[in-house]
């Protein structure tokens, strides 16, 4: 089942990156081009942000998890176990905010001068 999912996901994948790619047109006029790569700076920021979102939940999930599993099996143990869970949450949490500060970078510079 994984794989068949797996298998649809990169066909759906690889249908939309052909499909941008055979509609695309020459730039007839400045404005057009201008346009274009504003749009394609949003689509990039909104997947972006989105995977480095979707990657971090469920990484703190994990860690969240495995942390009270930890606890439950060894309570004298917890102090320690929960020193290095904030120590790693905060690091997963910087990786989020790492992306959006390259997100915000993608969004408000202007590289080419328009």
């Amino acid at each position: 089942m994984k794989k068949i999912t797996a298998i649809m996901l990169l066909v759906f994948g690889l249908m939309l990156v052909a499909s941008a790619a055979f509609a695309a047109e020459a730039a007839s006029s400045p404005d057009t081009a201008k346009m274009s790569f504003y749009a394609s700076v949003a689509l990039a920021s909104a997947i972006g942000i989105g995977i480095a979102a979707l990657g971090t939940g469920i990484g703190m999930g994990m860690g969240i998890g495995r942390a009270v599993e930890g606890i439950a099996r060894n309570p004298e143990a917890s102090g320690k176990i929960m020193t290095t869970m904030i120590v790693g949450l905060a690091l997963i949490e910087s990786l989020a905010i790492y992306t959006l500060v390259v997100v915000l970078i993608l969004l408000y510079a202007k590289p080419f001068g328009f």
